[in-house]
């Protein structure tokens, strides 16, 4: 792994506390898992958990006034970023700039699971 380092002198830790939600039940069903808003957590992501089993499903055209990754864990997909289309596989990470409209979709076989990173302290979202 490659990162860089910084000046440790430079960053004071603040006064927020560690803090844990629970994002999704490792047994439930159904294609929106779960959310944790960043305002739960003092933090300014939001976190999705989205899968579905069905080739061709996925949420509908949308769009945030923020920027959004998204994470592929499981399966494979195809993203609608604009006017671009990405292909992204487990262990590819897609990236959606704010305002721009975005979609995606299992491509199959078998299941499609992504993490969703909201840069909001809320999910806002308008379907297209």
């Amino acid at each position: 792994m490659k990162y860089e380092t910084f000046d440790l002198s430079t960053v004071q830790a603040d006064d927020r506390q560690p803090k844990k939600a629970k994002l999704f039940d490792a047994d439930g069903t159904g294609a929106w898992r779960g959310h944790v808003m960043g305002e739960v957590l003092g933090s300014e992501n939001t976190i999705l958990a989205y899968g579905n089993d069905t080739i061709g499903e996925g949420p509908a055209l949308h769009v945030h006034p923020y920027d959004e990754t998204f994470v592929v864990l499981q399966g494979r997909a195809r993203f609608y970023v604009g006017e671009h289309v990405i292909d992204a596989e487990a262990g590819d990470v897609v990236f959606g700039p704010k305002g721009v409209p975005h979609r995606f979709e299992n491509l199959g076989p078998g299941r499609l699971q992504t993490l969703d990173i909201h840069n909001g302290r809320k999910w806002y979202q308008v379907n297209l």
